[in-house]
């Protein structure tokens, strides 16, 4: 199997939809036993769901990523349902439109909180089980960390902070053997982003202009980011750390 991962057990956060379902749906095909963290419960339960429907292992640990007892207990229960840690997808983030003038103090707040206080969170419960077994941090940031996007000013700065955190932990775990990467996706058609285009008062010149940012001319599967995770999670990526994987479409061609 490609990208096996029997005998792994891997956290995914963000995991209730999108981008954060795929790839914990996909980790579970591929051998690993699953902790999905889902900031809504109900949604993370349907991934479980789906997990075990397809004849996998998965575990539900809800909770908010900005709470430090969020990671405390999503790590604790790897450890007591699945004996390990092996992989951890920091996927879990919120994009709330604005410039510089027009984001609020607590909308700066929130963003800086989820993007990147809780990957800072998840690594710091994780990296003592990740020692152990030379295990994997993939963190999902965004192409609008290396290409400006039009309010969207502190949003693409907290994932920008994502990309330098990678490249920093990278280097002060590489002698521990985990490896630290970054997979920085363009437009998704995830849910969240359905949602927005449904909303506009076009949606059809909405979902043109999403389009439009890509030259392959369409948006993103999150399937399809997902298989770039599992990939870089996969012992066919050990020579990976420290990188930033982009799949925009040509954005930043």
């Amino acid at each position: 199997m490609t990208g096996d991962l029997t005998g792994c057990t891997a956290l995914v956060t963000g995991a209730g939809a999108g981008i954060g379902r795929e790839t914990a749906v996909l980790l579970a095909r591929r051998g690993a036993a699953v902790v999905v963290n889902a900031r809504g419960a109900a949604n993370g339960a349907r991934t479980v769901s789906a997990i075990v429907a397809d004849g996998g292992r998965a575990r539900l640990a809800a909770g908010d990523v900005a709470d430090p007892d969020t990671a405390t207990r999503a790590v604790a229960e790897a450890l007591d349902r699945f004996g390990g840690l092996d992989i951890l997808v920091n996927n879990a983030g919120i994009a709330i439109p604005g410039t510089v003038e027009t984001t609020s103090d607590g909308d700066l707040e929130r963003m800086l909180a989820v993007n990147v206080k809780g990957i800072v969170h998840m690594c710091r419960a994780a990296l003592p089980a990740l020692r152990e077994s030379h295990g994997v941090i993939v963190n999902v940031a965004s192409v609008a960390a290396l290409k400006g996007h039009h309010e969207r000013a502190v949003y693409a700065a907290t994932k920008g902070a994502v990309v330098a955190l990678t490249r920093s932990m990278a280097a002060d775990h590489v002698a521990d053997g985990v490896r630290v990467n970054c997979v920085c996706p363009g437009t998704t058609l995830t849910p969240a982003l359905a949602d927005k285009i449904a909303a506009a008062a076009d949606p059809a010149a909405q979902e043109a202009a999403f389009v439009a940012r890509q030259p392959l001319g369409r948006l993103a599967r999150p399937d399809e980011i997902a298989a770039a995770i599992a990939y870089v999670a996969s012992q066919e990526a050990a020579f990976m750390t420290g990188s930033v994987l982009v799949l925009d479409g040509g954005m930043t061609m």
